[in-house]
């Protein structure tokens, strides 16, 4: 069996670009507001992908 859930993989992969094109996204924006939300936004797709991160290592342990 493969080290982690795919599924797992690509969701943390999909978190990590999602952080960064809200991050890229609050760099740009006319609105502090708006960059503020982006900010928001980057912010929980990073905490989603740590988890996501957790989850493959606790799937890499439950393999060995």
């Amino acid at each position: 069996m493969s080290d982690s859930d795919p599924k797992t993989e690509e969701l943390k992969l999909t978190q990590q670009e999602r952080e960064q094109a809200e991050r890229r996204r609050a760099e740009s924006a006319p609105e502090e507001d708006e960059a503020v939300q982006h900010e928001r936004r980057a912010e929980k797709a990073h905490y989603l992908a740590k988890k996501l991160e957790e989850r493959a290592e606790s799937e890499r342990r439950q393999d060995d």
